[in-house]
């Protein structure tokens, strides 16, 4: 008894810290939103409204339409921590939507996804992604079109965990943290493939990063338990046809035996490689670093702490040489959302500071499509987007 009380005040301060420094203004969860650019240019948001899942567009003035509400039956939609919905078009009139639905037990849900083929005039009824249907995690989605036109969606998950657990009977030890899974759909999205294993021993819940290459593919980003509890990131790249094997990305050397709910993002380098971003802990020091991954998706040496010692939940995308990282911090009144830019690949950057608001917020959200960047950050009273 007294070990367990220990063991509970232990995490109870571990919670505390995370919660002081990761997340240091309440994420108010109903806002929280996904965001892409439509085919024309248009800026498109999905997200929670009263509980509803809705779609709204921004018009040419810059105001928005009215907001459509989506049919999902009984369906509740994740919306805490790294959890939102998702908006993802394809190459041709293709539209999906993804959300985690939680189900009866903690820490359970299935994926879930609408699918429009006319742009989004009309949506099919929600399906679940993934062919296990245990009540189990599958949560933390993660979607994206790649150049050929093929969707994949990503997401976290425990059946292996759970099979480590039943094998070891109950022991919760017997497996580090949860999976990485993924499937493909071709034909634009309507023919999805068998539930697919990319890596063992991620962190649970926080969320995966998923960027286009070039030719067909995508590369992955997310966070990873490696051996001794460390909790840094690990890159791969799956096609059609196979899935590299995962390379470590950063190198906090974090110890902890709990998930920060803080994922990275990672971005294509104009001159080969990556960009990726990311919060850590490093001896001591919990920022949100900047660094270069080589054309591998291994960790180089370039690595540079954002210029905010309170930068939390950052998001990057890139266009050529132009690289755009963004995140919010508080002062302990208002929540301020900056941008570093990179009009050279990531060898130099400028900082600038743009919305501040004392009301609840969501994550800022970047979105990128044929060279246009615009970032998309929701408060209690508006939806705000700026171009870059």
């Amino acid at each position: 008894m007294v070990k367990k009380l220990i063991k509970n005040s232990l995490f109870f301060l571990l919670w505390l810290s995370l919660t002081a420094t990761a997340q240091q203004h309440k994420h108010h969860a109903a806002l929280a939103t996904g965001a892409a650019f439509a085919p024309d240019g248009s800026v498109v948001v999905v997200g929670v409204d009263t509980g509803k899942l809705f779609i709204q567009r921004q018009l040419a003035n810059g105001e928005w339409g009215q907001r459509r509400l989506l049919e999902i039956g009984g369906d509740a939609v994740a919306t805490n921590g790294d959890n939102r919905p998702k908006i993802a078009f394809g190459p041709s009139s293709e539209l999906v939507i993804s959300y985690t639905h939680p189900l009866a037990k903690p820490y359970t849900g299935e994926i879930r996804m609408l699918r429009s083929d006319d742009g989004g005039q009309n949506f099919s009824l929600p399906f679940t992604v993934h062919q296990d249907r245990q009540i189990i995690t599958h949560r933390f989605d993660a979607i994206q079109f790649d150049a050929r036109g093929d969707l994949y969606t990503f997401w976290i998950d425990k059946r292996d965990a759970e099979q480590a657990r039943q094998a070891a009977q109950g022991n919760a030890s017997a497996y580090d943290g949860a999976a990485i899974y993924y499937n493909i759909a071709s034909d634009g999205g309507r023919r999805v493939s068998e539930d697919r294993k990319l890596a063992d021993y991620s962190c649970e819940c926080c969320r995966i990063s998923l960027i286009a290459e070039p030719l067909e593919g995508v590369a992955a980003l997310w966070r990873h338990v490696f051996a001794g509890s460390i909790r840094d990131h690990a890159f791969a790249r799956v096609s059609r046809t196979q899935a590299s094997a995962l390379v470590r990305a950063s190198h906090d050397d974090w110890v902890i035996r709990a998930c920060p709910h803080h994922g990275p993002a990672v971005a294509r380098a104009a001159e080969g490689g990556y960009h990726a971003v990311w919060f850590g802990d490093r001896k001591g020091q919990q920022r949100v670093r900047y660094g270069r991954l080589d054309a591998d998706g291994r960790a180089t040496d370039k690595v540079l702490e954002l210029p905010d010692v309170r930068a939390e939940h950052p998001d990057m995308v890139s266009s050529g040489q132009r690289v755009v990282i963004a995140w919010r911090s508080f002062d302990g009144v208002n929540t301020q959302v900056s941008v570093w830019i990179s009009e050279d690949d990531g060898r130099h950057f400028t900082l600038r500071r743009l919305q501040s608001s004392a009301l609840d917020n969501d994550y800022p959200r970047l979105i990128e499509s044929k060279g246009k960047i615009a970032l998309v950050w929701r408060t209690e009273k508006e939806i705000h987007v700026t171009h870059f």
